[in-house]
């Protein structure tokens, strides 16, 4: 069966199509809080902090690297983790951009890469194992860290 998966803080929808043609897949959609999600096919416009009944236990992976527009990264973390189907993947991408001297009042939360894991195993200690990463962003020479998370069940 196809892959299915979820995009949250997609913006414009860049990376919902770069997923569907990487996986040849058509179930992948994506989440934008702003009214401009109307604007783009597959995106609803949805705060990633909600949960959405009809999500839970529903995707293969989460992906993001809107980690740092969360008002409440646990509460956001949470969620993504509920929307992952048993073997799911959550797929957070993160550069120095969204370490604490970036934070703002549009970007309210931030955290170094090298702190990021320690970040996650503070909340979700045993409840998921961590793969981290190490890459340069494409078209930017930038390091990307790829933070990887799986439910332990």
């Amino acid at each position: 069966s196809e892959i299915k998966g979820i995009c949250h803080g997609s913006r414009n929808g860049f990376e919902i199509q770069k997923f569907k043609e990487l996986l040849n897949s058509k179930n992948i959609i994506g989440t934008e809080i702003s009214d401009s999600a109307n604007s783009f096919s597959d995106t609803y416009e949805w705060d990633f902090h909600d949960e959405n009944e009809i999500w839970i236990n529903n995707f293969d992976f989460v992906y993001t690297n809107s980690l740092d527009h969360a008002w409440n990264p646990y509460k956001a973390l949470e969620v993504w983790l509920k929307q992952l189907n048993k073997n799911g993947l959550l797929i957070i991408e993160h550069t120095r951009n969204h370490g604490v001297e970036h934070a703002n009042h549009i970007d309210p939360f931030g955290v170094a890469p090298e702190y990021m894991p320690y970040f996650l195993c503070n909340e979700f200690g045993h409840k998921v194992s961590i793969e981290i990463v190490k890459t340069k962003k494409l078209g930017l020479n930038i390091p990307v860290w790829l933070f990887i998370l799986k439910k332990n069940l």
